[in-house]
C-alpha cells in the first residue's frame, strides 16, 4: 500500500514550485511609444503648471543687489497681474510649449532605450541602473532641447521686467535673441548638470518606489493615483537636490548673463554677494510646480503607453 505522505508529496511539491515561480517577465516599453507618450504628456503638463514656473523664474532673477523688486510669491503674482493682466503669468509659455513636447519625448525615449538594455532577465530595473538611465536621459534632453528652450524662456520672462519690453512674440523674440546673442546655448554646462541630476534623482526615486510597490510581481499594475503620488515624491526629491543648479542656470541664461564669466564664476558671485540662501530662491514655487509637473507627466505618460500598447503591437 502506498504511503500517504508519498501520495500527497507530488501535489504539494507542484504547489510549492508554482508559488516559487516568478510572476513573469516585465513588459518593456518600446522607445517609439515612449517618444509619443512623453511628448503628449509634456505638452499638456506645461499648459497646466506654467504660472508657477513664471513666478519661480522671476524670483530667481530678482537679485538682492538691485534691490529686490518682489517681496515674495504673492507680491510677484500681484505685481504681474496688475501690470500685465492674468496673461502676464503666461509670458514665455509659447517657448515652453514648443520645447516641452520634444523635451519629454527625448527624456522618455532615451530612458526606455537605455533601461530596456539595463534590465535583468526578469525585466526588472534596479534603482542604481534607474539612476544612471535617468542621468543619460537628462543629459540628452539638456543638450538637444532644454538649453536653447530655457535660454529663450528666461529671456522672454526677464524682458517683461524691462521698462520697454522688446520681444513682440515668440518668433520675433527668438530671431532677436539669436541676432544679438549669436546662439541660444547660454548656460549649457549648468543646464546639463541641472537636467542630468534632475532626471537621475527622479527616475531613481520612481524606480525605487515602483519596485517596492510591485514586490515580486513585475507586471503588477499601478493605478494612476499611486503613479501621481510617486511622481510628486520624485519631483520633491529633485527640487531639494538640485535647486542651487537651477538658480545658477537661470542666472546664466538671463539678460544680464554677461556679468558672469562661467558657471563657476556665477556660483561664486552669488555666494559672495547674496549668500547661501540665494541658491534656494524660488524653491517654494518650484516645489509646487515640479511636484505637480512630475506627477502629471508620469500619470499621462503611463496611461498613454497603456493605450498605445493596445493599438501598436511591438512584442
Amino acid at each position: 500500500m502506498q504511503d500517504r505522505g508519498t501520495f500527497i508529496s507530488p501535489f504539494l511539491r507542484q504547489r510549492c514550485l508554482a508559488a516559487a515561480a516568478p510572476a513573469g517577465k516585465a513588459k518593456l516599453t518600446h522607445p517609439g511609444k515612449a517618444i509619443l507618450a512623453g511628448g503628449l504628456a509634456g505638452g499638456i503638463e506645461i499648459c497646466i503648471t506654467f504660472p508657477t514656473e513664471y513666478v519661480k523664474t522671476q524670483l530667481q532673477l530678482d537679485e538682492k543687489a538691485n534691490p529686490p523688486k518682489y517681496r515674495g510669491i504673492g507680491d510677484c503674482v500681484k505685481q504681474t497681474v496688475q501690470g500685465h493682466g492674468v496673461k502676464g503669468l503666461y509670458r514665455g509659455l509659447s517657448s515652453l510649449v514648443y520645447g516641452s513636447i520634444p523635451k519629454s519625448a527625448v527624456r522618455f525615449g532615451v530612458f526606455e532605450f537605455l533601461s530596456n538594455r539595463a534590465r535583468d532577465e526578469s525585466g526588472r530595473l534596479d534603482s542604481t541602473k534607474g539612476l544612471l538611465c535617468g542621468l543619460g536621459a537628462g543629459v540628452m534632453e539638456a543638450v538637444l532641447v532644454v538649453c536653447p528652450m530655457e535660454t529663450v524662456k528666461v529671456k522672454f520672462i526677464h524682458d517683461q521686467t524691462s521698462a520697454n519690453p522688446k520681444y513682440k512674440g515668440f518668433f520675433h523674440g527668438v530671431r532677436e535673441i539669436i541676432r544679438h546673442n549669436k546662439w541660444t546655448y547660454q548656460g549649457l554646462t549648468a543646464t546639463v548638470l541641472k537636467q542630468g541630476s534632475n532626471q537621475a534623482i527622479r527616475f531613481y526615486v520612481m524606480t525605487s518606489l515602483k519596485n517596492w510597490y510591485k514586490g515580486d510581481d513585475n507586471n503588477k499594475a499601478i493605478n494612476p493615483l499611486m503613479t501621481g503620488v510617486f511622481g510628486a515624491i520624485a519631483g520633491a526629491a529633485s527640487v531639494f537636490g538640485n535647486t542651487p543648479l537651477d538658480v545658477i542656470k537661470t542666472r546664466m541664461q538671463g539678460l544680464e548673463a554677461h556679468k558672469y564669466k562661467s558657471t563657476l564664476d556665477c556660483a561664486l558671485k552669488i555666494m559672495k554677494y547674496e549668500g547661501l540662501a540665494a541658491f534656494y530662491k524660488g524653491t517654494v514655487p518650484r516645489l509646487g510646480r515640479v511636484c505637480l509637473d512630475v506627477a502629471i507627466v508620469f500619470i499621462i505618460y503611463e496611461e498613454v503607453v497603456k493605450v498605445l500598447n493596445t493599438v501598436w503591437k511591438t512584442d
